[in-house]
């Protein structure tokens, strides 16, 4: 898997975008953070789950100066026919964030995320800084959903880092207490807990 700390990969595919087929650059989007968002394979069962979870949240990664981008190694034309399908029918009509094909499994691949015998990639997710150096990284087994709320929350635990210079203790949300990365911090913050 692609390790904390590196930059990540450049990506240049096909994706869809609002039902329309667009050429997806990663370098395009610098100046922002991005979540790429793995999940295994179109027209599957806790995929279209987590899809629209991401998107019901969309507005709050969005506020957050966050792009979120969805891949799979299906191809752009597999995303757009699941787009045409309801909700109600299994589908993910509504989701509006680009939904990358990486057919070739290439991305899948240089993130570290492609099972290689099944085919299909984990459900990675990593958060890049505006950088697109990676600052968070986690994979689940293709069964176990992941919790969109604990993204945001990491999210605003990177953002706050890198904005005030505290780090964030176990369990830190926004408005809680961080501390000042050394001994003395550390003592301040045990003793207001």
């Amino acid at each position: 898997m692609l390790s904390v700390g590196k930059k990540a990969p450049e990506i240049s595919c096909e994706s869809v975008v609002n039902g329309s087929i667009k050429h997806f650059s990663l370098s395009a989007i610098n100046g922002k953070y991005k979540l790429l968002f793995f999940y295994p394979l179109d027209f599957t069962f806790v995929c279209p789950t987590e899809l629209h979870a991401l998107q019901d949240r969309l507005s709050d990664f969005t506020a957050r100066n966050v792009e979120v981008i969805a891949i799979s190694v299906d191809s752009v034309y597999s995303h757009t026919a699941w787009l045409d399908v309801p909700r109600s029918k299994g589908g993910i009509a509504g989701v509006t964030y680009p939904m990358l094909g990486d057919i070739t499994k290439t991305i899948a691949r240089d993130y570290g995320v492609l099972h290689e015998e099944l085919g299909v990639a984990l459900r990675g997710v990593f958060l890049l800084d505006k950088d697109n150096v990676v600052q968070y990284a986690a994979v689940n087994n293709l069964a176990l959903g992941r919790n969109i709320a604990e993204l945001l929350r990491v999210v605003d635990a990177l953002v706050h880092v890198q904005q005030v210079g505290e780090v964030c203790p176990a369990n830190w949300e926004t408005n809680h207490k961080a501390l000042k990365p050394n001994a003395e911090g550390l003592k301040e913050y045990f003793a207001s807990v």
